[in-house]
């Protein structure tokens, strides 16, 4: 008797990295559950994973991390379909290169790379922890080395333009906050069978400064030259999503070269931060969920 095919609720599923982790996993069996903002981009997803591994269900919801009302439906949306999820992984994020505030007043990177992926896990978690032994995936980054030092509170919330320190800087603070995010996460979790864990996918030059015109030329420039091949990054998302390696394995940030144990800098090393930073994420979307966060 074969074992039971994992499912899999993947973000940002239908480009870059996250799709060759959506294709990876059909390989190995897992049905995909993949949300999306195109509608173009996901057909021709399901077609890639069709071709890769025949067969594979795929459910495909849509939704926009911007959006934290949309994220909240995306998510009860999956729940209410799906009485199993055996990982969730946390991969849709944006490094933009203007400086941009959501309808809710939240800077976008902050709102797409730390809030939406932090209210979309609180969703789903009651449907993750009923289906443990599970796991909870987020991907991260050395860029967060960036955010030594800030205040992540702060950066919640703080609206200043980019010429005062750079999109790279922020971005960099979004990834320590999914770090710390996560850390908090898998302590909370502790004994109930529900590893989590984050990584570090390393340079991958798909969807490389999409805002910039060079982009594209730049991209396959690299690609020619085999620099940031995104296989490496789906590798170690994948791994840590189902490699038996890591069953039990949790509050973990892992590197993409070798799957060694990263130490995040400070305040992500900080259990009194993680906390407060946990409080003050819950208090700011409190609105759109209610009881499901643990």
């Amino acid at each position: 008797m074969s074992p039971p095919r994992l499912t899999v609720v993947l973000t940002g599923g239908t480009s870059g990295i996250g799709q060759r982790t959506a294709v990876a996993l059909a390989q190995k069996g897992a049905d995909l559950v993949l949300t999306a903002r195109s509608k173009t981009r996901a057909d021709s997803t399901i077609e890639i994973i069709e071709r890769a591994a025949p067969g594979t269900k795929v459910d495909i919801h849509y939704g926009d991390f911007r959006d934290l009302a949309s994220v909240a439906a995306l998510g009860r949306e999956i729940a209410s379909r799906h009485s199993r999820i055996d990982v969730l992984i946390n991969n849709a994020g944006i490094h933009a290169f203007k400086s941009r505030v959501t309808k809710d007043g939240y800077p976008e990177m902050v709102a797409v790379n730390y809030l939406g992926p932090w209210l979309f896990t609180n969703i789903l978690l009651e449907t993750v922890v009923r289906s443990a032994p599970s796991r909870i995936v987020t991907v991260a980054s050395q860029a967060s080395r960036q955010g030594a030092g800030f205040d992540p509170l702060a950066a919640i919330v703080d609206k200043r333009q980019f010429s005062a320190r750079g999109s790279s800087v922020i971005y960099g603070q979004t990834k320590l906050l999914n770090i710390m995010f996560s850390m908090e996460l898998a302590r909370r979790l502790t004994g109930t069978g529900v590893a989590v864990n984050c990584l570090c996918p390393g340079f991958n030059v798909t969807g490389l400064g999409r805002e910039l015109w060079f982009a594209a030329p730049l991209e396959r420039l690299l690609t020619w030259l085999k620099v940031g091949n995104p296989e490496r990054g789906a590798g170690i998302i994948v791994s840590l999503a189902s490699d038996p390696a890591f069953a039990g394995v949790t509050g973990g940030y892992f590197s993409v070269s070798d799957a060694s144990r990263l130490a995040p800098v400070a305040p992500g090393d900080d259990p009194q931060a993680l906390q407060a930073l946990w409080q003050a994420t819950a208090e700011r979307v409190a609105a759109f969920y209610r009881d499901e966060v643990v």
